[in-house]
Protein backbone atom coordinates (compact mmCIF):
# COMPACT_ATOMS: atom_id res chain seq x y z
CA UNK A 1 0.00 0.00 0.00
CA UNK A 2 0.96 3.52 -0.66
CA UNK A 3 0.00 6.90 0.56
CA UNK A 4 -1.20 9.67 -1.85
CA UNK A 5 -3.63 12.70 -1.23
CA UNK A 6 -7.00 12.18 -0.96
CA UNK A 7 -8.90 15.46 -0.45
CA UNK A 8 -7.42 19.05 -0.79
CA UNK A 9 -9.69 21.71 1.06
CA UNK A 10 -8.29 25.08 -0.29
CA UNK A 11 -8.96 29.15 -0.74
CA UNK A 12 -10.31 29.12 2.75
CA UNK A 13 -9.49 31.61 5.79
CA UNK A 14 -9.79 30.87 9.53
CA UNK A 15 -12.49 32.41 10.93
CA UNK A 16 -11.89 32.41 14.74
CA UNK A 17 -9.17 30.49 17.11
CA UNK A 18 -10.30 29.29 20.59
CA UNK A 19 -7.72 28.56 23.07
CA UNK A 20 -9.94 26.96 25.71
CA UNK A 21 -11.04 23.51 23.39
CA UNK A 22 -9.21 19.99 23.75
CA UNK A 23 -8.02 20.18 20.07
CA UNK A 24 -9.17 20.30 16.20
CA UNK A 25 -10.06 22.28 13.47
CA UNK A 26 -14.05 23.22 12.94
CA UNK A 27 -15.14 23.03 9.30
CA UNK A 28 -18.38 24.02 7.86
CA UNK A 29 -20.21 20.78 7.06
CA UNK A 30 -20.60 22.00 3.26
CA UNK A 31 -16.60 21.94 2.94
CA UNK A 32 -16.51 18.73 4.51
CA UNK A 33 -19.37 16.88 2.43
CA UNK A 34 -17.30 18.59 -0.80
CA UNK A 35 -14.10 16.95 0.00
CA UNK A 36 -15.63 13.87 1.40
CA UNK A 37 -13.31 14.64 4.65
CA UNK A 38 -15.81 13.14 7.84
CA UNK A 39 -15.89 14.31 11.32
CA UNK A 40 -12.66 13.32 13.33
CA UNK A 41 -10.92 12.45 10.41
CA UNK A 42 -7.26 12.80 10.71
CA UNK A 43 -5.70 16.35 8.25
CA UNK A 44 -2.71 17.63 7.34
CA UNK A 45 -3.80 21.76 8.07
CA UNK A 46 -1.12 24.28 6.40
CA UNK A 47 -0.98 27.51 6.78
CA UNK A 48 -0.15 29.74 3.50
CA UNK A 49 1.13 33.03 5.88
CA UNK A 50 3.33 31.48 8.04
CA UNK A 51 4.41 27.91 6.77
CA UNK A 52 3.26 26.31 9.51
CA UNK A 53 1.60 22.50 8.86
CA UNK A 54 0.11 20.59 11.84
CA UNK A 55 -2.11 17.42 12.25
CA UNK A 56 -5.27 17.37 14.12
CA UNK A 57 -8.92 16.26 13.72
CA UNK A 58 -11.74 17.83 11.65
CA UNK A 59 -15.07 18.37 13.45
CA UNK A 60 -18.50 19.29 11.73
CA UNK A 61 -19.31 23.17 12.28
CA UNK A 62 -22.28 24.69 11.13
CA UNK A 63 -23.18 24.20 7.58
CA UNK A 64 -23.62 27.27 5.59
CA UNK A 65 -21.40 29.51 8.22
CA UNK A 66 -18.32 29.54 6.38
CA UNK A 67 -16.42 28.27 9.76
CA UNK A 68 -12.83 27.76 9.50
CA UNK A 69 -11.27 27.42 13.15
CA UNK A 70 -8.99 26.43 15.30
CA UNK A 71 -9.28 24.90 18.35
CA UNK A 72 -7.40 24.04 21.63
CA UNK A 73 -3.14 24.05 21.06
CA UNK A 74 -4.03 24.22 17.16
CA UNK A 75 -5.17 27.98 18.05
CA UNK A 76 -1.62 29.13 18.38
CA UNK A 77 -0.79 28.25 14.85
CA UNK A 78 -2.75 30.60 12.93
CA UNK A 79 -4.91 33.33 13.88
CA UNK A 80 -7.99 34.98 11.87
CA UNK A 81 -7.80 35.97 8.51
CA UNK A 82 -4.88 33.37 7.68
CA UNK A 83 -4.90 31.67 4.58
CA UNK A 84 -4.91 27.92 5.10
CA UNK A 85 -5.56 24.36 2.76
CA UNK A 86 -6.47 21.15 4.61
CA UNK A 87 -5.69 17.72 3.31
CA UNK A 88 -6.55 14.05 3.41
CA UNK A 89 -4.75 11.33 2.35
CA UNK A 90 -5.42 7.82 1.42
CA UNK A 91 -3.36 4.14 1.47
CA UNK A 92 -3.96 2.52 -1.92
CA UNK A 93 -2.93 -0.47 -3.43
CA UNK A 94 -1.10 -1.15 -6.70
CA UNK A 95 -4.25 -1.72 -8.22
CA UNK A 96 -5.99 1.36 -7.00
CA UNK A 97 -3.67 3.94 -7.91
CA UNK A 98 -4.03 3.86 -11.66
CA UNK A 99 -8.07 5.12 -10.77
CA UNK A 100 -7.40 7.24 -7.73
CA UNK A 101 -8.47 10.93 -8.37
CA UNK A 102 -8.15 13.08 -5.54
CA UNK A 103 -11.15 15.55 -4.16
CA UNK A 104 -9.45 19.27 -4.68
CA UNK A 105 -11.70 21.52 -3.69
CA UNK A 106 -11.44 25.45 -4.00
CA UNK A 107 -13.91 28.17 -1.90
CA UNK A 108 -13.70 31.68 -2.99
CA UNK A 109 -14.06 33.86 -0.51
CA UNK A 110 -17.26 35.34 0.61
Amino acid sequence: MRRFLNAKLRDITITGTYIEYEGSITLDEEYLERTGILPFEEVHVLNVESGTRFITYAIKGKRGSGAVELNGPAAHLGKPGDRIMVLTYAYLTEEEIPRHRPRIVSISPK
